[in-house]
């Protein structure tokens, strides 16, 4: 939030200020009554806010918005008086009287920023409307309610906490103070580096001594006058003083540091306090959307926020508003079903959403879930045949975590029909990019006929992660806890050898055991160490067994991100510093998956100790296959793999793009509709990369028209085929006729 003086502020922005806390509070309360309309401490609350609202906009000058919010107050009081009892109609006209004063307070000055005719005959229009809303016939029986007494009424408009002294600071202001403090977290370990190095220096001198008592003892008495004795009791005493005055420095030392350490600890959690806010702060509009979503599809849902309270980094709060609402709007859709449908089934008619946020072991865990009827992997089976996302033999062997995955896919849907609330296939890969993006994960639990839970794993704040620090080519790196499943020790006997793989057995499942230098494309250490230190990544049949060079421990490391000029950086995601000021990366272990993933797939995984090498690379042509189909993909790599190419795949553009950075290829062959990074401008920017403008491309469409062949061809591709070539020996034949055959 920036500073903002009020003295610099005209009367239209303070109005839309206060319109905004005042109508956030409006929407909160009539929801409450419309589950109970009986509490007083609401319609005490609606009537402020209304009264509140009708004034500021009378002083402002905005005459619509002081018909409405009287007309409002008008019905409140009545309301408070026992004269009516507010049904769901009247709740809904309120409701639209809210987002009208919302309207309002959004409307700039200037003659082409506000037309007060027209905006008051629509205040007139509900005005009117509100004044004829029928009044249930409950409402003559019912007794006057009690008046709340003021002087100890607690509203809704009062939050917690707003006794409290406030103070507007500037967000760049925050950021920089929590990254010092968290900068003074990581400096005073450098701390413990250095008593290491004085407790071996008293123990050196210690050795000293005793070196000269043996020096003297060895010595023959004729050789030991008078002048050799004091001489070596000189110099054990002047070891035993700078023992005595090292071991005096060395308890202060460490005072100092546990008093250090304590006060950055203390500093840095304050200053994360500071930029947190609770959880409650991003679900004001929730409530309201799942109540109308709900009445549109004419289901009865009862929604529950959990965890209001749960501080959560601004920053990673700011990015939670689209996520939750697709996962809510899912849960309506797809998730709840209609009353009948639920009675039909042995349930309540009405269903629950419930949204709820918690601190757990170190890390923000938020769950979406529901009650409904579940997700059928069944289905989903079906629809990625169907969409030929896979073949269906490989799909029959899919497991339900692997069939769940292929909902994050992007344009993924079960709904066959398109509707203004989902059905376009958007939504999922949204949350999962937004999840990656602050370095979490999200995961689906799901019991078809009982209901679905999306959790999100979150860490607490963006600027420290605690990581494994280890040691790979010698140069260290950092892979965040919470994104690695373990770490270990393996000795030579346990790995195994199956099929030219190596894996490991863990719980009685196969681990595939792959080498650290093999991914990021460095060499390894020379000699067979004695044994093999592994980071375990992913889960289920997709867990990997990264082996790299060794330990060095866990560090608590404060987040520096990567220079943007350098786009996205292949399996890595940010940098930090080590103790002794050196830099070091921090792994992306999503993206570092995905490539274990294709190395696997591609049969190119390498024994772990020996170096794929410059000469089995040279006897096989490499091609990259660039296209978002994975029937395509599987199409190309196994007719290439059977002409000798050694090929890789890329799923999209830009992973295409990230590929061609960090490895050499002889020829890339690339798809044009893929998301993130189309065709066309992946061969513009490879035309335009020094390092790359040479490589021949080919590309590979379904598109059969001259204008897109022309397209292709004008920004820089060699060859332009169509996807009918797969029929025939035109595809290899411009391979061939780019970069020759294979040499193997």
């Amino acid at each position: 939030m920036k500073h903002v003086d009020p003295a610099s502020l005209s009367l239209r922005d303070l109005f839309r200020i206060e319109a905004e806390e005042q109508t956030k509070a409006l929407t909160q309360a009539l929801l409450a009554l419309e589950k109970d309309p009986a509490q007083s401490d609401m319609l005490e609350c609606c009537m402020r806010a209304a009264h509140s609202l009708k004034g500021a906009a009378r002083i402002v000058g905005i005459q619509p918005a002081v018909t409405v919010a009287h007309a409002m107050e008008d019905l409140f009081v009545l309301a408070q008086g026992g004269g009516v009892v507010l049904a769901p109609a009247q709740i809904d006209l309120l409701l639209s009287g809210v987002d009208l004063l919302s309207a309002l307070a959004g409307q700039g000055e200037g003659e082409n920023g506000f037309d007060e005719d027209i905006w008051q005959g629509d205040a007139e229009r509900f005005a009117a409307a509100l004044s004829s809303a029928p009044v249930p016939c409950e409402a003559a029986a019912m007794p006057p309610l009690p008046p709340v007494p003021a002087a100890t009424e607690k509203t809704a408009l009062e939050k917690p906490g707003e006794a409290d002294r406030a103070l507007r600071v500037s967000a760049e202001n925050l950021n920089r103070l929590l990254d010092m403090a968290g900068e003074s977290l990581v400096e005073t370990r450098r701390l413990a580096p250095l008593e290491q190095s004085l407790l071996r220096l008293k123990r050196m001198q210690h050795q000293a001594s005793a070196a000269i008592d043996a020096l003297k003892a060895a010595l023959p008495a004729d050789l030991l006058d008078e002048r050799a004795t004091a001489a070596l009791e000189e110099a054990r005493r002047r070891l035993f003083d700078c023992r005595r005055q090292l071991a005096g420095g060395m308890d202060e030392l460490e005072a100092s540091n546990h008093r250090t350490t304590n006060l950055a600890h203390r500093l840095y959690n304050q200053a994360l306090m500071v930029r947190m806010r609770p959880f409650a702060d991003a679900m004001t509009a929730f409530p309201r959307m799942v109540r109308d979503i709900a009445r549109e599809l004419g289901k009865q849902v009862r929604f529950e926020v959990l965890g209001e309270r749960t501080q959560v980094d601004r920053d990673i709060l700011e990015k939670l508003d689209a996520p939750l609402g697709h996962l809510l709007r899912n849960a309506l859709d797809h998730g709840m079903e209609s009353p009948e449908e639920r009675l039909a089934a042995g349930k309540p008619a009405e269903g629950f959403v419930r949204l709820e946020a918690s601190h757990q072991a170190g890390a923000l865990q938020i769950n979406v879930s529901d009650d409904g009827r579940g997700i059928d992997p069944e289905a989903i089976r079906r629809a990625v045949i169907a969409r030929g996302l896979a073949a269906p033999d490989t799909a029959v062997r899919l497991s339900e975590a692997e069939l769940l995955e292929f909902l994050f896919l992007p344009g993924f849907t079960m709904k066959s029909d398109v509707t203004e609330i989902s059905g376009r296939g958007v939504g999922l890969d949204i949350v999962q990019e937004m999840i990656r993006q602050v370095r979490g994960r999200v995961r689906i639990i799901s019991r078809h006929g009982e209901g679905t839970r999306f959790r999100l794993e979150l860490p607490l704040t963006l600027s420290v992660v605690r990581a494994l620090l280890v040691d790979i080519g010698g140069e260290p790196y950092a892979f965040p806890f919470a994104h690695i499943a373990g770490a270990m020790k393996l000795r030579a006997d346990q790995v195994r050898t199956v099929e030219g793989r190596q894996h490991i057995l863990i719980d009685g499942q196969a681990v595939g055991l792959v080498g650290a230098h093999q991914v990021l494309g460095c060499a390894p250490p020379d000699g067979v160490p004695e044994e093999l230190c592994a980071v375990l990544l992913g889960a289920g049949e997709q867990m990997f067994a990264l082996v790299v060079d060794g330990f060095t421990g866990g560090r608590e490391l404060v987040v520096q991100p990567l220079d943007p000029r350098l786009g996205k950086i292949k399996d890595i995601s940010a940098a930090s510093l080590t103790e002794d000021g050196a830099p070091l990366l921090i792994v992306d272990v999503e993206d570092m998956l995905r490539s274990l993933e294709k190395l696997a797939a591609t049969d190119r995984l390498a024994p772990v100790g020996r170096e794929i090498g410059v000469e089995a690379a040279a006897r096989r042509k490499r091609v990259l296959v660039v296209d978002d189909s994975f029937t395509v993909r599987e199409l190309q790599r196994k007719l290439l793999d059977h002409h000798g190419y050694e090929v890789e795949v890329a799923v999209d553009g830009m992973d295409g793009w990230n590929a061609l950075r960090h490895g050499g290829f002889d020829l890339v062959v690339s798809d044009i509709d893929m998301p993130r990074m189309d065709g066309i401008e992946l061969v513009r920017r490879i035309r335009h990369d020094p390092a790359l403008k040479a490589l021949p491309v080919m590309i590979l469409s379904y598109k059969d028209r001259e204008e897109d062949r022309l397209r292709g061809l004008e920004v820089g591709a060699d060859y332009y085929l169509t996807k009918g070539s797969f029929q025939n020996d035109a595809l290899i034949d411009a391979v061939i006729d780019l970069i020759g055959e294979s040499a193997a």
